[in-house]
């Protein structure tokens, strides 16, 4: 890490995936006057790494979505990491969660009817929620809900259904051993990271770009803005002059709700598997999804989001772990109840510097991912999963994104220098 300078080419705002991967796409084209400028004090953002009992547990970003061809993942391999392809079974674990096989396969054919549902909707001219395709009165309506907010953050009646079809996924899912945090801080070596360094105005109203943060003011040629939305629309940035069409779109594009609770587990559980799945309801979206010893580790990892991980957040921790133990003592027996520990929890909408996990677009509001990528006077570049317009939410969308604007200021700078 280094120190702030008061002058610079570029500056990036925020070290996280986008910010990480915007540096290095600065640092390989020979940019030798660039900082980068976190309010954290450390980098990767909503993408950490923790190991409060000895192994890695990802509080963020978890997996290599679309792995086959996330630009992440051959990185991650020449880097020495060890890539878990084992394929997370998400779509069978009702089997394991009281449900019959018949029924999942309900479920399943279900999946796939709501998916081209929502293709077909999506072709009409006004943009509606997810909502719009559900069967009234559906059996499964409550787990679509669910589902919703763990993919989305927010349940059906808050997604853009446009923006939802939009998303690319190869369905092809990989997970790092040592963490996908860990990676990030492997990638953020070696840049000029200044850590505590959180920016709360953005002058551009000069010729130079003034930026005033915790450390100190500096000025910037370029700058490049990787932020998640929550900052912008809650305006822990200022920028004078004022930006209001990225202040709209960034609300637009809130950030919804997800978030993970560690369970210690002591010995093995009834009649359950390593690295097995389950749901702890399939009649309430009040409800976790659990990761049974992943990659064989004496843990559960659960996962909630939306409005019920809203208020879980409020209650804490305790309240947390009080819901995923009684849910998995319904699956594995009273019993079980004594072989369960809190690890580890996350409240990512309570966190500062995140304000919430990862974007959807409200209804009416698919458009506005690319009113947040545009540029501004050539000069002030945004990047981050929301202005991803088919990989958001995700951390490889991040990280192309923080390319894309990279390019975009060095070409800038390149065709202004050529003027004079």
């Amino acid at each position: 890490m280094t120190g702030l300078p008061s002058e610079v080419d570029v500056a990036v705002i925020g070290a996280g995936a986008a910010g990480i991967g915007a540096a290095r796409c600065l640092r390989e084209a020979g940019m030798a006057s660039m900082v980068v400028l976190e309010a954290r004090d450390r980098v990767g953002g909503r993408v950490h790494t923790i190991a409060p009992a000895g192994f890695p547990l990802d509080r963020g970003a978890e997996w290599l979505h679309s792995a086959d061809r996330n630009p992440l993942s051959p990185i991650a391999q020449r880097l020495g990491f060890s890539v878990h392809r084992r394929p997370p079974e998400w779509t069978t674990r009702l089997r394991r969660s009281g449900e019959t096989i018949e029924a999942e396969e309900e479920w399943i054919a279900l999946r796939e009817a709501q998916k081209l549902a929502r293709r077909r909707a999506a072709v009409e001219a006004e943009d509606g929620s997810l909502a719009v395709v559900l069967q009234p009165g559906g059996r499964w309506n409550e787990l679509l809900e669910a589902t919703s907010s763990w993919a989305n953050g927010a349940e059906l009646d808050l997604v853009s259904l446009k923006d939802c079809v939009r998303y690319e996924d190869s369905e092809t899912n990989w997970r790092l051993r040592e963490g996908y945090g860990r990676l990030f801080e492997a990638l953020a070596e070696g840049l000029p990271v200044v850590l505590r360094a959180a920016v709360s105005k953005v002058d551009h109203g000069g010729r130079a770009i003034r930026l005033e943060t915790a450390r100190g003011a500096l000025a910037a040629k370029r700058v490049i803005v990787t932020v998640p939305t929550s900052i912008i629309t809650q305006e822990v940035i200022r920028f004078d002059p004022p930006l209001p069409d990225k202040l709209t779109a960034a609300a637009g594009l809130p950030l919804g709700v997800d978030d993970k609770l560690f369970i210690s587990v002591e010995g093995e559980l009834p009649g359950a598997e390593h690295d097995i799945y389950l749901v702890g309801s399939t009649t309430s979206r009040e409800t976790m999804s659990y990761q049974v010893r992943p990659l064989d580790r004496p843990a559960i990892y659960c996962f909630f989001g939306g409005r019920f991980a809203a208020a879980l957040e409020r209650e804490g921790e305790g309240a947390m772990f009080a819901f995923a133990t009684g849910e998995l003592t319904r699956l594995f027996g009273n019993g079980v109840r004594k072989q369960l520990a809190l690890l580890a929890a996350t409240a990512w909408q309570r966190d500062p510097w995140a304000r919430g996990s990862y974007s959807y677009a409200m209804p009416g509001h698919a458009d506005d991912r690319a009113v947040l990528a545009a540029p501004v006077d050539g000069r002030l570049f945004f990047s981050g999963e929301a202005t991803s317009p088919n990989f958001f939410s995700t951390a490889h969308g991040a990280w192309l994104s923080g390319i894309t604007a990279a390019d975009a200021a060095l070409k800038s700078l390149r065709a202004t220098a050529a003027t004079r």
